[in-house]
């Protein structure tokens, strides 16, 4: 099996897949069915995570304030419904050719309802979409940040990512040690609508790594005008928060402190930054 494995990992360096992670059956153990990627082939043995990068330029005109509709196509849309969408076609090829079965996944919120009836006692109802936020982590490539937004040791934030499910067997990816994120808090600090506690927070343990996480008010985040989304498959779904005024200040802190490994020949803010309320009006432009 080692030949597949560096098989796939030949195709994602050659294809600009730029985070990769496998995780065995064991690790999603505790996790509800409703939300298990192996209720959709129970015959399954691991998890492949597989991530291409935001680039960091998509952000630009979010972080000027002179461009929304660009990172909403390269950093969002299109990157997960088609860059992202034929990686993850290709790869699961891959397996496939080599006689394994693979079931490509696209990251729906796990938040959407079910859209039907069980088809027997005891399983769960469809359609099951997998914790994409668990399983990354799962996987090895990633960790919750205090933000509650995926961080990598290479991007941060910045990247998206597809899964494949497969009955072919890898040697593990190891779950993350060192932790990217240092609680610096600055997310919370600079929110405009305080959606985003400083001293309430959970901790979430997956697969042994025990990761801080802030409260947060979604309900909040999805009146943001400072550069967050709303959920495009669900109401109850999530905001996407990454060109969210919160999570650019991470940025900029994460590349000034490099604790990650992407870093540029220029800082990503050069300017005071811009912030308006929830109604959209200006309250002023900030030090970055």
């Amino acid at each position: 099996m080692s030949q597949l494995k560096e098989n796939l990992q030949n195709f994602a360096k050659n294809n600009g897949i730029d985070v990769l992670g496998f995780a065995p059956k064991e690790r999603f153990a505790r996790v509800p069915a409703e939300y298990n990627p192996f209720s959709i082939f129970p015959e399954g043995e691991t998890v492949i995570i597989l991530g291409k990068r935001i680039c960091r330029g998509s952000l630009r005109g979010v972080e000027e304030g002179s461009n929304f509709a660009d990172y909403s196509f390269f950093g969002h849309v299109w990157l997960e419904d088609n860059f992202l969408t034929i990686a993850c076609y290709d790869m699961t090829r891959i397996l496939e050719d080599s006689g394994w079965e693979a079931v490509p996944i696209f990251p729906n919120p796990p938040e959407v309802l079910a859209q039907g009836v069980s088809v027997a006692e005891g399983r769960p109802a469809p359609n099951v979409h997998p914790d994409f936020e668990y399983a990354a982590v799962a996987a090895g490539v990633a960790e919750i940040a205090f933000s509650g937004l995926l961080f990598t040791p290479e991007y941060g934030s910045r990247q998206r990512f597809h899964m494949i499910i497969t009955d072919a067997v890898f040697e593990p990816t190891p779950i993350l040690e060192k932790s990217i994120c240092d609680d610096c808090g600055k997310c919370a600090d600079v929110c405009p609508l305080q959606a985003i506690s400083k001293t309430e927070y959970k901790i979430i343990s997956i697969s042994g790594k025990n990761m801080k996480v802030a409260k947060i008010d979604y309900s909040l985040c999805s009146k943001c005008k400072n550069g967050a989304v709303p959920n495009r498959f669900t109401s109850a779904g999530k905001p996407d928060r990454v060109a969210a005024l919160c999570n650019r200040t991470c940025l900029e802190h994460l590349e000034q402190k490099k604790l990650i490994g992407n870093i540029f020949k220029n800082p990503f803010r050069q300017s005071d930054f811009w912030a308006l309320d929830e109604h959209g009006n200006y309250i002023g432009e900030s030090e970055g």
